[in-house]
């Protein structure tokens, strides 16, 4: 695997390095001693499939609190979108930054969204399917998030929106905390 730091501290994008032959390929998608190695998270708790029917969807920007903050890794199985980690670490050099990257199916790149992150995909085609890793497990009281279009990011997706769920389209506005 070839792990690519983005902006944001501590989030990596993993590439698979693809052993091919005649009859396709063989790569590695999760090594726990190779992850550990770029200080990410070994421990794996719950594993998720989103699949969203239509180009423009935006899914986000969500994360947990607490001790159920989570450490995330996903893939785009089907289709593509536009992934975004945001970092909402008051103490991280990279507070209030966000770094985007497409994940596709063809490009079968992963993110990793470290705890402390938001994070939120718009889909750029029709029934694009996603996987996610997860460090912790979902808790219902522990879920939070910011809102997709929230100025104190400034976030630029780059398709028009088309669907967003109510919840993801009201969260209030950030306050960015003092430092």
């Amino acid at each position: 695997m070839k792990f690519t730091e983005t902006k944001i501290a501590g989030s990596w994008i993993v590439d698979m390095e693809l052993i091919q032959d005649e009859r396709g390929f063989f790569s590695r998608a999760w090594c726990e001693e190779e992850f550990a190695s770029y200080g990410i998270t070994n421990s794996l708790s719950q594993a998720n499939i989103s699949l969203s029917k239509f180009a423009g969807t935006i899914r986000g920007m969500h994360f947990q609190n607490g001790e159920y903050s989570e450490t995330k890794a996903v893939r785009c199985l089907r289709g593509a979108v536009f992934d975004v980690v945001l970092d909402l670490r008051p103490d991280s050099p990279t507070y209030c930054q966000w770094s985007g990257r497409e994940l596709s199916a063809e490009n079968r790149s992963m993110l990793v969204v470290p705890e402390g992150c938001a994070h939120g995909f718009q889909t750029l085609c029709d029934d694009s399917e996603m996987y996610y890793l997860m460090s912790k497990p979902y808790v219902e009281d522990s879920h939070s998030g910011v809102r997709y279009d929230d100025p104190a990011f400034n976030i630029c997706w780059p398709l028009d929106l088309s669907n967003v769920s109510d919840r993801d389209a009201n969260y209030p506005d950030f306050k960015i905390a003092d430092r």
